[in-house]
């Protein structure tokens, strides 16, 4: 086909434009798809006929232009849906997230009263959709097609789509639609939806119930069980139930139960401001079962099934008004499902309520989704409010009571939003309980290692006193959280506000209380067997000496919850110690200061931090720039030295035959394989650098640095190794030194290789055991190894050429020893003196023999060898020999001659 090689071109005005050939075609089939597509939405669309399915719900009639306003007009936010169940409101789902959402895309009047015409989008998301479309059949009698598996990864949560078109009865508050949509790639399907929206409600009427059915008969390839969906009226909703229970003082049982409640800065605000930014979607709360009243009555919801005690609550928004008035969802679960998007109906209430003024609470009044044996009770109750006090015991900043009128039901619930929860309500205030206790057990270690010692500590402006850190028991069993303050003094404590200091607090002694949570990855043994993944969190509060940066505190874990618990419990016998050292960690221990007996004792934990402090980011900066200098000086010195060496033959070109071919391969390779990595790093670019500097300028330039002067050493060297070669090649004088010149480079490469090959497979060893580099960057490494003991093959040279000449200029054998010595001695000096303690970012074990044995073996050898070199070209080759191996070099094969004839 011509048109395939051939570009689209048109002229205007005397302009030519040419639209490349494979774009142009592709932008004509995705024009043709769209229309197809578009026309085969519409044609199923309006194959449906709406009189034929939905006329007996509501009648159809002729809609007129004038449309209607769509604020919240017949829409479900965050719905759920159930498929295919005989009892729908019994069978949601009570784990997997399964929503449901339906918006009206436009509402037109029609020519009878109350009616209204409708166009909407449902959408339905969550797992196993495309299983329940598909019939749960192989192949549903469609052909089998073998595709190519895609390149990415599927999205585990997918969705089905429908567009609807129907008429609702203001009225009778009856929707119908019909309508065709998708999933995924399979065929569109046709469908009728029918759902009860009234035109108003109050809150036990506020539950929307609706029904998604296929309309091709059963066995088709496109047809499904009918999906129930279930949701909250978003429209002309009435607070009826509020009213009337502060009209009759129905809270007033809850104004002597709790502290001092904090105020809202102004409950009329926007939503952001509002309770509801207090109170908000997902957040959780535990619940504690007064165990008085448990005694008496049921201390759990009929509808929560086989869960006795409930143990969380999550909250889900589904209005906030400005004038302080809410709408919620309650969700009850023992797990953490109830946080997700969807909730389960047999354990949810649904809720109405007003923030109080005057006595800064939220009052709500709530009622059951469904009851399996009676009607829905609306007689449950909460408040909540803002204690404006917090201690090391009462850490919750949010905090409730939950009741029934009818105490058949439920017994008084105590409701605590998590302790130690960082969103704060401005004007709280934090009590220091345990200053007798602390000085009892801590007044030893607070005043320990204070004379003499001169180093500054972070002060309580530190953003550094928050860390990451990583636990340890004494069984080796590893957990990994984090450490921070809550109240420094009477400040709550931000790390995006503090500002370090510059030296020691004038206070000796500060008041600090901290938040200590920590994540296990297996079993680990702290008080009792604690499972993989679980979270333990601590509570701790104490005294911060800032002259030695020791914190001594006393310490309350939060015990985790068991089957039938009904009061929450926490184990404050914990001693906590944290110590700043003069390197920038940071070390402690959690001891319990109960005995051995008793169940609730364990042994002491270790802890460290494992995050990087602000002045151990200052220095890795600091230290960065100066290792890319310092690899910038060396390679130019390198160039230098090998400049020298060139100078060095051409005043004395006698002495190049003598020089190692193998000693010239072995550099020119050590400086080639570096060269081209960093040439595929220009195309290719992973630079883990530019999160410790935020840009990568200053690194560009310094690249582009490095690889020039790489380029012009490796240069160098290649000539270096071309003039050696031509000098053996070119003398016919010399013909037979130069094949024993050869075969002592022979006998070299016999010697060495061995070796080479030895530290590349020990080298290999090592580097997969930590799987952390490629081959070429382990090949990489590997030739620095090489360049370290590059004088090697000329030693051995010289043991077999017995020459005294001065071969190698000192300024090339000595001047490249030190510019290869220098990063060892650079990663000696480091590890003894970098403040980071975890600081392996350039020199790392596990990437290269960089150690402190291999970095002083190195020194050593590098030393040794050039200490041989000025021997063997001042008293010959074989003078480093002891004499008896000396003589066994002088024996050699005398030829012998004949005579023909």
């Amino acid at each position: 086909m011509e048109i395939l090689s051939c570009s689209v071109n048109f002229v205007k005005s005397g302009i030519r434009v040419s639209f490349p050939p494979f774009n142009f075609l592709q932008f004509v089939l995705i024009f043709l798809a769209f229309i197809t597509k578009s026309t085969s939405i519409h044609r199923d669309f309006s194959e449906v006929p709406y009189s034929r399915y939905c006329n007996d719900v509501v009648r159809e009639s002729p809609f007129t232009e004038t449309q209607l306003l769509r604020d919240n007009f017949l829409r479900l936010d965050k719905a759920v849906y159930s498929l295919g169940n005989e009892n729908p409101q019994f069978n949601f789902n009570p784990v997997s997230s399964q929503v449901a959402s339906f918006s009206t895309r436009e509402a037109y009047e029609t020519k009878s009263k109350g009616i209204v015409k409708v166009n909407a989008v449902l959408n339905l998301v969550g797992a196993g959709i495309i299983d329940y479309f598909s019939g749960n059949t192989p192949r549903r009698r469609l052909r089998l097609v073998k595709f190519r598996p895609p390149r990415w990864e599927p999205r585990t949560n997918v969705g089905a789509g429908f567009r609807l078109f129907g008429f609702w009865d203001s009225n009778s508050g009856k929707l119908c639609m019909v309508g065709s949509g998708s999933v995924s790639t399979l065929t569109p399907v046709n469908v009728v939806f029918k759902l009860d929206y009234p035109n108003s409600s109050v809150l036990d009427t506020s539950l929307i119930n609706g029904t998604l059915q296929s309309i091709t008969p059963s066995g088709s390839a496109t047809y499904f069980k009918p999906i129930s969906i279930l949701g909250v009226s978003r429209m002309g909703y009435n607070y009826t139930y509020i009213n009337k229970e502060i009209n009759n003082d129905g809270f007033s049982i809850y104004d002597d139960l709790e502290n001092t409640s904090l105020s809202l800065p102004d409950a009329r605000t926007a939503y952001r401001r509002g309770i509801c930014s207090v109170i908000t979607w997902g957040l959780r709360f535990e619940l504690d079962y007064n165990t008085y009243d448990c005694k008496n009555v049921s201390c759990s919801f009929i509808t929560v099934g086989d869960e006795t005690f409930p143990r969380f609550l999550s909250i889900k928004v589904v209005d906030c008004l400005e004038d302080g008035k809410v709408r919620y969802i309650l969700q009850f679960s023992n797990s953490t499902y109830g946080r997700g998007m969807s909730f389960y109906p047999l354990t949810s209430l649904v809720a109405e309520g007003v923030w109080n003024k005057k006595k800064n609470r939220l009052e709500l009044v709530a009622c059951q989704l469904f009851d399996k044996m009676s009607a829905r009770d609306c007689s449950i109750r909460l408040a909540f409010s803002l204690p404006s006090n917090l201690s090391l015991q009462n850490r919750s900043s949010i905090i409730g009571r939950m009741w029934s009128t009818k105490r058949k039901n439920l017994g008084h619930v105590s409701i605590y939003s998590p302790a130690n929860l960082h969103s704060r309500i401005k004007g709280a205030s934090y009590e220091y309980s345990q200053h007798k206790k602390i000085t009892n057990l801590c007044s030893k270690t607070l005043d320990s290692n204070t004379q003499g010692k001169k180093e500054t500590y972070p002060d309580e402006n530190s953003p550094n006193l928050r860390f990451d850190m990583l636990v340890k028991n004494k069984k080796g069993q590893m957990a990994y959280g984090y450490a921070s303050p809550f109240y420094i003094g009477d400040r709550f404590y931000s790390s995006f506000s503090m500002i370090e200091g510059n030296h020691s607090s004038i206070n000796k002694y500060i008041n600090i209380s901290y938040v200590m949570s920590f994540t296990t990855r297996g079993e680990f043994e702290f008080g009792g067997k604690i499972p993989g993944s679980k979270m333990v969190e601590i509570s701790a509060e104490g005294v911060y000496n800032t002259k030695n940066g020791v914190i001594c505190m006393i310490g309350c874990k939060h015990m985790p919850y068991e089957k039938f618990q009904k009061k929450r419990s926490l184990d404050c016998e914990l001693l906590i110690n944290i110590n700043y050292s003069k390197r920038g960690s940071v070390h402690g221990s959690i001891k319990s200061t109960r005995t051995r007996p008793d169940p609730l004792y364990f042994e002491p934990v270790k802890f460290g931090s494992s995050s990087i402090t602000t002045v151990q980011a200052r220095e890795s900066i600091w230290r960065m720039d100066l290792e890319i200098t310092m690899v910038v000086i060396s390679n130019t010195l390198a160039c230098i030295f090998i400049a020298f060496q060139l100078f060095h033959v051409k005043k004395n070109p006698e002495f190049l035959p003598e020089t190692s071919i193998i000693m010239l391969t072995v550099l020119t390779l050590a400086h080639m394989i570096p060269l081209l990595l960093n040439f595929e790093a220009i195309f290719i670019k992973n630079r883990k650098q530019n999160v410790f500097l935020g840009t990568d300028q200053w690194l560009e330039v310094n690249e582009v640095l490095v690889r020039v002067i790489t380029m012009v050493a490796f240069l160098l060297q290649s000539r270096l190794l071309q003039l050696t070669w031509c000098s053996r090649n070119g003398n016919e004088n010399n013909n037979n030194k130069d094949k024993n010149l050869w075969e002592f480079d022979r006998k070299v490469l016999y010697v060495t290789f061995p070796l080479y090959i030895f530290a590349f497979f020990a080298h290999l060893l090592q580097l997969h055991a930590s799987k952390s580099m490629t081959f070429w960057g382990e090949l990489e490494s590997y030739f620095g190894i090489v360049l370290d003991t590059f004088l090697i093959p000329q030693i051995v040279f010289n043991l077999f050429c017995d020459t005294c000449n001065m071969v190698l200029a000192p300024s090339f054998y000595i001047g490249s020893t030190v510019v290869r010595l220098l990063p060892h001695v650079y990663d000696i000096y480091r590890s003894h003196s970098s403040l980071w303690f975890y600081d392996k970012i350039y020199a790392n074990p596990g990437m290269d023999f960089y150690s402190t044995i291999w970095d002083v073996v190195v020194c050593f050898g590098g030393t040794f060898c050039v200490l041989v070199i000025y021997v063997q070209q001042r008293f010959g080759g074989r003078s480093v020999l002891p004499k008896r191996f000396r003589e066994s070099f002088m024996y050699q094969k005398v030829a012998v001659t004949t005579q023909e004839g």
